[in-house]
């Protein structure tokens, strides 16, 4: 039987991670194993294809968690721009940009180039990478049986990610590995996802882009509120905006209301429609070169009379009851996951020593914007840090 000093589970991005940092120790064995044909992929298509690995505001308000002072430690220190930190150990030097609204990218905007220096980092490492193979249980004493081979280890990651995107292999079958151990696993959630609405308002609108600004009500009170992309579909909305809104309502639902001329106040509005009343503009006409056509067409519908004042209202508090969500398939990330009341600060489990968890399999979910990669890069670098400093 093989024998390594640490075997990561999970070769994401949070596994990546946590093997280059683990590498600046070139005296130890390092396995990474992972049930896709290449390592990876999942950082490859983030940002849409152009990597984004941070943002400038990490606070810990975009973060969610059964522990958020474990988390602020680790992914939100008290130094300036910890995403450049964090990438400058694992990436090496490199080049980033920003976009305005504080998304830090690759001067690539290559997600996947960010994968190849990963993988170019651990071979010259001597990192080994095991692909296609799943992990099916995990002994005390570590040996990590993966079916038609078990291999013997010191220290073990457990890196494999959550439940959404099962395409990247991510289909939450990790989370036994950790009940395994006696680890709780919290409810699961998609976030950053599409939401389904049951208003039949929005079909006329499909397909439709508006630059809105948005919020999430939870019981009358708003949970969240951003400017940004709302597009609607033929069961939702979807867009950048609604994914930032969405981690606010996937669990219990609540109501998205969208101002559709957040730039223009009520009273100004109305004095602009009755002068264009003033004017000879009919009723069914009035909104024209104001919002999109069919946008004014269903506002309108809505508003149900010719009444500014309520045509107003609506286009400022326009109101979309969520009854779900795309599911996990379409999700970015899993909302939950190991209970981190058995995690200690430097994410190694409370029941078993040795045992280390990193990125998404843990109950840690941030906002649309670079907060989940940052975690994920983040933990790894702890963990590994953790682990070369106990083998020190």
């Amino acid at each position: 039987m093989k024998r390594y000093d640490v075997i990561i589970v999970g070769g994401g991005a949070a596994g990546l991670a946590c093997a280059v940092a683990l590498a600046e120790n070139k005296d130890i064995k390092i396995l990474v194993v992972d049930a896709g044909e290449r390592a990876g992929k999942k950082l490859s298509a983030t940002g849409n294809g152009q990597g984004n690995i941070g943002n400038n505001d990490m606070s810990i308000e975009h973060y969610r968690s059964g522990n958020l002072k474990i988390v602020e430690k680790i992914a939100c220190p008290a130094v300036n721009d910890p995403s450049a930190e964090v990438c400058r150990r694992i990436f090496g030097t490199l080049l980033y940009k920003s976009d305005g609204s504080g998304r830090i990218y690759p001067h690539s905007l290559q997600a996947s180039s960010l994968t190849d220096i990963l993988l170019r980092r651990l071979k010259g490492r001597g990192v080994e990478i095991l692909l296609l193979t799943r992990v099916v249980n995990i002994s005390n004493g570590f040996i990590v049986d993966c079916g038609d081979k078990k291999f013997a280890a010191a220290f073990v990651v457990l890196a494999a990610g959550g439940k959404a995107q099962r395409q990247f292999k991510t289909d939450g079958s990790a989370y036994k590995l950790a009940q395994a151990f006696g680890h709780a696993v919290t409810p699961l959630y998609p976030a950053i996802v599409q939401l389904k609405t049951d208003d039949g308002y929005v079909k006329p609108l499909k397909g439709i882009r508006a630059n809105c600004f948005v919020k999430a009500i939870i019981g009358g009170v708003c949970k969240k509120a951003v400017h940004g992309d709302v597009i609607f579909t033929d069961y939702g909305v979807s867009g950048n905006a609604i994914f930032y809104l969405s981690s606010e309502l996937t669990a219990h639902g609540g109501t998205v209301l969208i101002d559709f001329l957040p730039n223009y106040p009520e009273e100004t509005l109305v004095k602009t429609l009755k002068a264009r009343l003033a004017e000879g503009t009919a009723y069914s006409d009035i909104l024209c070169g104001i919002l999109h056509n069919q946008i004014a067409r269903v506002v309108l519908k809505r508003a149900g009379a010719e009444d500014i004042d309520l045509i107003v209202k609506t286009v400022k508090s326009f109101t979309l009851e969520v009854c779900g969500t795309l599911g996990f398939d379409y999700a970015q990330v899993t909302q939950g996951g190991v209970s981190m009341e058995d995690i200690s600060e430097n994410l190694e489990s409370r029941l078993c020593k040795n045992l280390y968890f990193a990125g998404e399999i843990l109950d840690v979910d941030g906002d649309c914007g670079g907060y989940n990669l940052h975690w994920a890069f983040s933990s790894g670098v702890a963990v590994a840090d953790d682990i070369n400093s106990k083998l020190k």
